[in-house]
């Protein structure tokens, strides 16, 4: 399965398991799902057989609550049976609502306080350097997540240590909570602020596949520094009428007819 197939099963996928307790954080979920489709399909050194295995490469996912889209993404490629997702944040489930490391076969961080991600990514990184097992350390959090301070912590440390085994995406989808990111804090220009941290920094469309995948193939050959890639996203993305609710999509309600109607824009 290519990215571009990979990603409709992504979003269908994603879409199933919130319907299935008919309501989430749809919005951005469907904003990683590329991301998450060019990682796994094309980078990422994992073993969904063996998930605890030696020297693999590891992903936080800072922004948890969409860890929809990651159980999604970890069951299109084996981790567990997809008909798991059905059970999303029910009782005796592996897969609640935001993502933890003891529950759920793949996830090798539990977060959900946003800015906590970051930090242990970057720890996780460290770590890597210090065991010399040559794995990369992946992160994703949300431009809205990017107003908390202990981010930017943590982007500190992570230049101050050149930890070039770290890779960060900030997935810019210019929406949060309850507004657009202007009008609570506006956060821009990502690519200025952080060249100005010590990153190496690329500006990319976070839906364009081959542009994920030469920029990822960039921050593994970047010896001198870590890299932060901002992903121009759009909340919501691959189904109309999701994206057409702008900040309402945050979390919001999923009938069984809005499953089908976006199933079908997902074919």
């Amino acid at each position: 399965m290519d990215c571009i197939e990979r990603s409709k099963e992504i979003r269908r996928l994603t879409f199933e398991c919130i319907a299935s307790i008919g309501v989430g954080h749809i919005g951005g979920c469907l904003s990683i799902a590329d991301v998450l489709s060019v990682l796994y399909t094309k980078h990422m050194n994992v073993d969904p057989q063996n998930p605890q295995m030696k020297g693999r490469d590891r992903l936080v996912l800072s922004k948890g609550h969409a860890g929809p889209a990651w159980y999604a993404t970890l069951a299109s490629f084996g981790y567990f049976p997809k008909e798991e997702l059905k059970t999303l944040n029910k009782i005796g489930t592996k897969l609640p609502s935001h993502c933890n490391a003891t529950l759920t076969p793949g996830v090798d961080m539990t977060t959900g306080s946003l800015g906590q991600g970051i930090s242990c990514a970057v720890g996780m990184a460290i770590g890597s350097k210090l065991s010399r097992d040559k794995a990369r350390i992946y992160c994703i959090i949300g431009d809205g997540e990017s107003q908390e301070g202990q981010v930017w912590e943590a982007i500190m440390l992570a230049a101050q240590k050149k930890l070039n085994n770290f890779t960060l995406f900030i997935d810019n989808n210019k929406m949060q909570i309850d507004d657009t990111t202007e009008n609570v804090i506006k956060m821009e220009d990502y690519e200025k602020k952080m060249k100005a941290f010590g990153f190496n920094a690329i500006r990319i469309d976070g839906h364009d596949h081959d542009a994920i995948d030469q920029a990822i193939e960039k921050a593994k050959k970047c010896k001198s520094k870590p890299t932060a890639i901002i992903l121009d996203t759009v909340k919501g993305k691959g189904v109309s009428f999701i994206e057409a609710m702008g900040v309402s999509n945050h979390s919001t309600n999923i009938s069984p007819e809005q499953l089908e109607l976006a199933l079908q824009e997902l074919k």
